[in-house]
This record gives structure tokens, sequence and C-alpha cells, in this order.
């Protein structure tokens, strides 16, 4: 069994046939074939059902198939690394993040990158949620990944900042000519939740948030995605707690700082220890983090985490030490 082989067998995952995983790797779509049969053999069985129009996965084949993405993956981060360490000045890097963060905090990071490393080629891989993120990472799919704290993961965990979070209204609301609020202002107001909100001890953690200011939210629209809870809360459907980044891009809309300030911790996160091309990529975020984001101001406090180690303050936010918040989406 050859790490080319596991690179064919998903590549023709990938494009769903044999004819074009051939054209993508440059090889003849006989050679493709051979290669597939032969570990085939070397495993004990089929791992692709051919069809009249494409390929699918047979069981053994699904269950296959996350081990050669690993293989294939980390072999390309091993590639990169060395040639990193080496002093090379091409080559490419793998980002991956949740679409809040990237659209709010790496698109300045990216821009000086490019500028200071031209020859370096970025590719930036989305994921819609903070799960979908670590189970990709924990696949290989990037070098190393930006965003909030995972659960429980195994590798290498670097704080690089943190995000405010704000309360996003119309700019006709009579409270947008504030520059803050406090929570328990906006009790009778109806609420925009996402589900993409963190949970804190098996609930959102906003409802932890505004318990603890005197009253439970009335939740009035739910949406899948924080930018369109936001969008939601600029027609005037409800308030929303949003990351301030991503309110700072749409118009029509404001952001309120919260009294006391809520702030949740921006990460990078990775499967093996950083270095090189990777390394010096952290070290640029955290140069081109936004004022707002690059660290609390005064009064503000750090939200609870979970990790791998037990957290009283995470296990239960209402337990937490006076003053300190929850994060929100």
């Amino acid at each position: 069994m050859s790490l080319r082989q596991m690179e064919y067998l998903v590549a023709v995952v990938e494009e769903g046939s044999f004819t074009r995983a051939a054209e993508t790797l440059s090889v003849t779509q006989s050679a493709l074939s051979h290669q597939i049969k032969a570990l085939e053999r070397e495993v004990g069985g089929p791992l692709l059902e051919r069809l009249p129009r494409g390929v699918r996965l047979t069981p053994m084949g699904r269950a296959f198939l996350p081990h050669a993405e690993l293989a294939v993956r980390s072999a390309g981060q091993a590639r990169r690394a060395a040639r990193a360490a080496a002093g090379a000045a091409d080559g490419e890097l793998h980002i991956a993040s949740v679409h809040a963060v990237a659209m709010g905090v790496l698109p300045e990071t990216f821009a000086r990158w490019r500028r200071a490393h031209p020859g370096m080629r970025l590719t930036l891989h989305e994921y819609a949620s903070a799960g979908e993120l670590a189970d990709h990472m924990d696949r290989g799919v990037a070098d190393l990944a930006v965003g909030h704290r995972p659960t429980h993961w195994q590798g290498p965990v670097e704080p690089v900042g943190s995000e405010e979070i704000v309360i996003a209204v119309p700019t006709d609301d009579p409270l947008a000519r504030r520059g803050s609020v406090r929570l328990a202002e906006l009790a009778d107001r109806p609420w925009v939740r996402c589900a993409l909100e963190p949970i804190v001890a098996g609930r959102p953690a906003m409802d932890a948030i505004c318990e603890r200011a005197g009253f439970t939210p009335r939740n009035a629209v739910h949406t899948e995605h924080t930018s369109t809870a936001v969008r939601m809360a600029r027609a005037g459907a409800g308030v929303v707690a949003a990351p301030a980044h991503v309110i700072a891009g749409i118009q029509g809309c404001a952001g309120l700082r919260v009294d006391p300030p809520i702030r949740r911790e921006l990460v990078v996160f990775s499967r093996a220890e950083l270095v090189g091309a990777a390394r010096a990529f952290v070290a640029e975020l955290r140069q081109t983090l936004p004022g707002a984001l690059a660290g609390a101001p005064p009064g503000a406090t750090d939200t609870p985490r979970t990790t791998s180690a037990p957290d009283p303050a995470a296990a239960d936010p209402a337990a937490a030490a006076p003053g300190a918040t929850a994060p929100a989406a």
C-alpha cells in the first residue's frame, strides 16, 4: 500500500469519476485504474463501486477513506513544513476557519502576508460551525485553524487575541445613538438567535449571560448563520448579539458595546507544532488583528473556556466570577 495509491483513491472520490481524476492527476486512466485495483487487493476487498456514470464508495471504502485522506493531507503538510523550515520562498499554506471569523479577522492578515510573501499561495477553508471546523482539522485539511478554542483538542492551541460581542440594532433605533447598552435594558426586546451560538453547560451561552443580567431573552427569530441574524436585526426583527467585526461591514446596522463588555477568545490550533511559514503566519495574525480584537479594554473580562481539563466556570456559566461573561455567536 503506497501513499500514491491513497492519493489516487481520494482523487477519484473527490472528482466522482476515473476520467476526471486521471485528468486532475495527469496520469492515464488505465494507470489510475491499475493502482486502485492494486490497493483493493492490498486491503482485501473493493473500495469503489463502478457505476455507469461515476463511482460510489463501498462500505469498506467508506471506512478506509478518512484514513487515506488523513495520510495524503499529512504528507502534504509535512512537505510544506519541510520547505518552509528550509527557507523556501514559494509553496503554499492552508488556513481553516469558521465563516464569521474568516470574513472579519483574516482579510487584512492575508493581504499583508501576500505583500510580504508574494511567492507563497494561501488557501482558505471555511466552515459553518466550530464543530465542523475541528472535525476537518482533525482530518488534516489545513496547516492551522483560526477560531474559537475547540473542545478537547489534543494538539497545540495558542491564544492570538479576542473578539468583542456587541448588540446589533438598526441605525434608526433609538438605542443606535448611544455607544453602549446594559443587557437589562433589552429585557423587553425581541431577540434574534443563531444556531451557531456556542453551547455552554448544555445551553446557549447567551441565555446564561442574560440570566445573570436578570431576564430571559424573548426569542423571536432563529437563524442558521450569524451574518443572517445581523441582517434580521438590521431589518428590525429583533436585537442580536454578534461579533463586532461581523456587524461592522453591514450598512444600516449599528453595534452597541455591552456594559460590562463581552469578549470571546480567538486562538490558533493545529495538529502539530507550528514551524516555518505557519509560525510566521501566526506572528502576522497577532500583528494585524483589528484593535478591538487585539486585547480587552480595562474592565473587560475573558469568557469561560471549555478545555480538556474541567473548568468550573466553563461547566457552569452562572458560577463564573462576578463580571465574567460567556461568549455569544
